[in-house]
């Protein structure tokens, strides 16, 4: 089985393009407004309950939700655990890479004489290093990307682009990351996802039988 990359991108239709549209407004955004501008136009926005909501929703871009997913995946396919697992890893590790090349500083360094303007999370630990990209962002749409291209109902890739997208902005809204840290992770996130699902994905292994089933679902 031979993939094209233009086949795994008609597969996540549904994800791509809605994604592919808020993209060019935020780089649109990022174009006409300042760092400053665009950080606390976002800070000054809150309340109790996105308090707690973003408290509880970042911490599914941090490898909770792969794992989860992953077991589910698990019993059903290992084809699909397989390319989840190994999408993860790699973006991940390419985060990790790219986080270190850059070392930027977080909101709270960055802005390290205005705290005193700056809204922060109660009980949230607030990190100073590492800020590009967001590394929450790049796991959050690898799973989203995953997901929406083995979905058998393609409409569920809109859905877990809205997924991604609250993961990106709890990462904003907890005075994590920048909002140019969150496009970038969701763009790493995204085309390495792409191209690797392009590669692995049109290897005969993973569409044999035995990979069509999984732990519950035994090949016979």
């Amino acid at each position: 089985m031979k993939l094209r990359i233009i086949d795994v991108l008609y597969r996540l239709r549904l994800f791509f393009i809605p994604y592919l549209a808020i993209l060019i407004t935020c780089l649109i955004i990022k174009l006409t407004h300042s760092r400053e501008d665009i950080y606390f136009t976002v800070n000054h926005h809150h309340n109790h309950f996105f308090d707690d909501f973003f408290s509880y929703a970042t911490d599914l871009g941090n490898g909770i939700a792969a794992v989860i997913i992953l077991i589910v995946m698990l019993l059903y396919s290992y084809r699909n655990t397989f390319l989840l697992a190994t999408s993860f890893a790699i973006t991940s590790v390419l985060a990790q890479i790219v986080k270190r090349i850059f070392h930027s500083p977080r909101p709270s360094l960055y802005f390290k004489d205005e705290l005193t303007h700056i809204y922060f999370v109660k009980g949230i630990k607030i990190l100073s290093t590492n800020s590009f990209p967001s590394g929450h962002t790049v796991q959050a749409f690898t799973i989203a990307v995953v997901l929406a291209y083995v979905a058998r109902q393609k409409r569920w890739g809109f859905i877990a682009l809205l997924f991604a997208l609250f993961i990106g902005y709890s990462r904003m809204y907890l005075s994590q990351h920048f909002f140019e840290d969150v496009v970038a992770g969701s763009i790493i996130g995204t085309i390495t996802t792409v191209i690797w699902l392009t590669i692995i994905d049109s290897k005969p292994f993973l569409h044999s039988l035995k990979w069509k089933h999984g732990l519950l679902k035994k090949h016979r």
